[in-house]
């Protein structure tokens, strides 16, 4: 995902009500996000959905890796033979 650009993607909520679909289209086209403001403060963000997806899956990967090295710290790790061996048993067995 591309980085806020601060002179462009940074909107109060009452210009993005008026302006929504327009700003919709700005999200879509740039891949950057847009972030609305109320009050002065930041209040949400839309992005384009491809890049949601995408920031979705990269989250899920940094997730199974933090699990995966929670395993091995807690001694839960298989050696590489052992692990190779299961997975063509399991191969075989289909």
């Amino acid at each position: 995902m591309r980085r806020v650009d601060l002179n462009q993607d940074i909107r109060p909520l009452s210009e993005f009500r008026a302006n929504a679909a327009s700003f919709v289209q700005q999200v879509h086209k740039t891949k950057r996000p847009l972030v609305i403001t109320h009050r002065g403060r930041s209040a949400a963000v839309l992005i384009d959905v491809l890049e949601y997806e995408t920031l979705i899956e990269k989250l899920e990967l940094l997730q199974d890796v933090q699990i995966a090295e929670n395993q091995l710290k807690e001694g839960k790790g298989l050696k590489h033979e052992v692990a190779k061996k299961q997975v063509l048993e399991r191969l075989k067995n289909k």
